[in-house]
């Protein structure tokens, strides 16, 4: 093998056309991103290595460094965390040192690449040992796209011999057929499966005879193909119910659609499809900010460099509102200089739809306005999803004006003790328990003793207004059935109403994590949210229910958490029992004159008062506005009879008063 033979195939057949041109186009474009890449690349020639570039899975904070006398200890593991070492052992530094080969024209990047790889190639062999470390298999499937990326930069290198082009593509080999051996049926269901056989694919395409490269991407894209058909629901969310993990998928599908096209190779419609309704999904629970939701084992990430991927691949426009005006720096090295022209001629359209639900995983999305500065609610009710998921059955997420009032944890860490609990834990996210008791109890980092089973019901909008609801059956055995009704009444206002059914007497607990971004305060039934340019209040009106502010952590990037307020509100008694909260809020500075109080619900029909256990309302000032809520918690009506409440009539389960357009009818959103 030479190294004119291992590299007989032009960059027409990768990623970047013209790494000359594109080095060029980063300097003009992007010169903090170059900076920072610059510096990742300083740092790897002196042994020097922090993971801390936007996509690296598990974040470091703290530096490790090796003598630069000594050979690398690719096994070497800080503290009780083995991620640093699966981390290092990915390479993603090797990309960095290539782009910084081009930026900058210095051969010192070439000598410290063709150093650390050689370094690798001779002394980590794979073993049974390494297996669990160095060689284990995801880390080979990641690895597997990261040389191959790697190696284009300097593919026409003096210090790329013969030799070492030999032991390159023996061991580019060894990873394919490693992930070709360790193929099993649990593959198919988990995010690994995807990493690896992308890794192959990849691997594939860079290897010089046809016999092999044929083999390889075959295998990969049927592979692909079943775990796309398995994984990926309807409604484009990755079933391991993290956007983190679901976006390092769609990633992978991505860069597989981008080598296929380049090298005349099809590409089943269903994987086609399936990055489709990834994209979608992505949209949907964007931020006002452009970042991910924290759900689930997930980091605070933006997404508009794999929406820009995806629109340029799609030919969406659609998806390029959900991308960058112009390429990321990151896409335009793996899409090249023509690639990133043809994208900046792309048409870009606003999504016809505001709101979403994704409804086979569970998720729903009210949103105010595509506006950076908008109001989104996010509210779960689904499966678990694996050892990704956390316990999170009924949780919402509340962004007003564009920032962060109610969260989810984050993730923190992988390591088994009481810091992964702490984050996985339902008290760690915006939902209900019942007797002090978790209604899925993990068993270690990846593993439950004890899951839930979630109850979808309704989503529907009428009116500029939202309703969605679902339960959770994780306190069946206790006698409980508990439910959530999120009611969006527009002008960035919400109704949390948690019905609570059950026999005898029980404890509920809501528990309410407000962003690190700001301060809560709590007193007498209301806490106030002030954040750095929004404010929330929240009314807590049911009787009998007792605050108490806590200190709870969030984590929007591995290893590193901040504290944050959490409130936890209590509530004793028998039988039904409901817990209604009312939430308004906006921009900083803006007082809202917010006011709200429960009413009788009355039968027309009968003249009869219906207790708090079949129904309740809400009558709430909104500065100038008056609505009415009525939320009827079991049958109340014959098919003759109506309710009312504050001088509002109606006929159904959940009706929406504004005064000032009438009190006959209302809007229904629940029959």
């Amino acid at each position: 093998m030479t190294a004119k033979e291992l590299f007989e195939r032009g960059n027409e057949y990768f990623f970047f056309d013209d790494p000359e041109k594109t080095a060029a186009v980063c300097r003009e474009r992007y010169p903090e991103d170059c900076a920072h890449i610059i510096r990742v690349a300083d740092e790897v020639c002196r042994n020097y290595f922090l993971f801390d570039l936007e996509h690296d899975l598990e974040r470091t904070w703290e530096p490790v460094t090796f003598p630069e006398d000594r050979p690398i200890d690719w096994e070497y593991r800080p503290g009780n965390d083995p991620e640093f070492t699966f981390q290092f052992n990915r390479h993603r530094f090797l990309i960095c040192l290539g782009q910084a080969y081009w930026l900058t024209g210095d051969s010192k990047y070439e000598h410290h690449f063709f150093r650390l790889l050689m370094d690798f190639i001779d002394h980590v062999k794979r073993t049974p040992e390494t297996e669990q470390t160095t060689w284990r298999i995801l880390e080979v499937g990641i690895r597997g796209e990261n040389w191959v990326k790697a190696l284009r930069y300097f593919k026409d290198s003096p210090l790329m011999t013969d030799e070492r082009a030999e032991k390159i593509e023996c061991c580019l080999r060894e990873h394919g057929e490693y992930i070709i051996q360790m193929h099993s049926p649990y593959r198919y269901i988990s995010n690994w499966g995807v990493m690896e056989n992308h890794g192959l694919f990849e691997i594939g395409i860079q290897m010089p005879d046809q016999e092999t490269r044929d083999r390889f991407t075959s295998i990969a894209l049927e592979r692909l193909e079943t775990e796309a058909a398995m994984q990926i629901f309807d409604d484009g969310v990755q079933w391991e119910q993290s956007p983190m993990y679901h976006n390092e998928v769609f990633h992978c599908y991505e860069d597989v659609l981008l080598l296929a096209k380049r090298n005349g190779i099809a590409v089943s419609e269903r994987i086609c499809d399936a990055v489709r309704r990834m994209a979608y999904a992505n949209l949907a629970w964007t931020r006002p900010d452009h970042r991910q939701i924290i759900m689930g084992d997930s980091d605070d990430m933006d997404l508009r460099d794999y929406m820009s991927i995806a629109a340029y691949l799609l030919k969406d426009p659609v998806l390029k509102f959900g991308g960058f005006k112009e390429l990321d720096f990151e896409s335009l090295w793996d899409i090249g200089v023509n690639g990133a022209a043809e994208y900046s001629r792309m048409e870009c359209r606003k999504p016809d739809f505001v709101s979403a639900a994704l409804e086979d995983s569970g998720n729903y999305y009210i949103r105010s306005s595509w506006n950076e500065d908008g109001d989104l609610l996010h509210f779960h009710c689904g499966t678990m999803g694996a050892g990704h998921g956390h316990s999170d059955k009924l949780h919402v997420d509340l962004i007003l004006g564009g920032e962060d009032i109610l969260t989810d944890s984050g993730r923190y860490t992988y390591v088994m003790d009481r810091g992964r609990f702490e984050f996985k834990d339902p008290d760690a996210h915006n939902t209900v328990t019942v007797d002090g008791e978790f209604f899925t109890q993990c068993k270690d980092s990846w593993e439950c003793s004890k899951l839930s089973q979630p109850v979808k019901q309704q989503y529907k909008q009428k009116n500029g207004y939202s309703l969605v609801q679902g339960g959770n059956l994780g306190y069946m055995h206790r006698g409980v059935f508990v439910n959530r009704k999120v009611i969006s009444l527009k002008g960035g206002l919400f109704v949390i109403a948690d019905e609570l059914y059950g026999q005898g007497e029980h404890t509920f607990e809501q528990f309410w994590n407000f962003s690190e971004t700001g301060k809560a305060v709590y007193e007498n039934g209301c806490a106030c949210f002030t954040g750095e340019k929004a404010q929330a209040k929240l009314l807590f009106i049911s009787p009998d229910c007792e605050g108490e502010m806590k200190q709870g952590k969030i984590a929007r990037h591995y290893n590193r958490y901040e504290t944050r307020d959490r409130l936890c509100l209590r509530k004793k008694g028998q039988g039904f029992q409901s817990m209604i909260t009312v939430i308004g809020g906006g921009k900083k500075g803006k007082e809202r004159q917010l006011h709200a109080s429960l009413v009788p619900v009355t039968s027309v029909l009968k003249g009869i008062t219906y207790p708090p256990s079949m129904a309740e309302a809400v009558e709430i000032v909104d500065g100038s506005r008056t609505l009415v809520v009525i939320l009827c918690h079991q049958e109340v009506n014959s098919p003759t009879d109506l309710t009312e409440a504050a001088g509002c009539m109606g006929y159904g389960n959940v009706i929406v008063f504004d005064k000032a357009e009438g009190s006959v009818g209302g809007t229904v959103l629940c029959y």
